[in-house]
C-alpha cells in the first residue's frame, strides 16, 4: 500500500509540468479561426449589399421621365 501511494505521488509530481505547459489553442489555430470569422463577415456584408441593390433596382424598374414636366404635351408626339 505504501508503494502504491509513493508511486502515485511520484507520477503526479512528474506529470505536473506537462499539464502546466498545455495551452488552450495554438497560434495557428487562433489565426485560422480569425480568418474564418473575417471571411464570414465579408460574406455577410456582400450579401447585404447585393440584397440592397436588388431592392433598389426593383423599385427603380418602373421607368420615369424626369423631364416630363419640362416638355410641352406635343413634343413627344409626331
Amino acid at each position: 500500500m505504501k508503494r502504491l501511494i509513493l508511486g502515485a505521488t511520484a507520477l503526479a509530481i512528474l506529470a505536473a509540468p506537462a499539464f502546466a505547459q498545455k495551452k488552450d489553442d495554438e497560434p495557428l489555430a487562433i489565426l485560422e479561426r480569425e480568418k474564418k470569422q473575417q471571411a464570414e463577415q465579408v460574406d455577410q456584408q456582400y450579401q447585404r449589399t447585393i440584397n440592397r441593390t436588388r431592392r433598389e433596382t426593383d423599385s427603380a424598374s418602373a421607368r420615369t421621365d424626369p423631364w416630363a414636366n419640362m416638355r410641352s404635351p406635343t413634343d413627344g408626339k409626331r
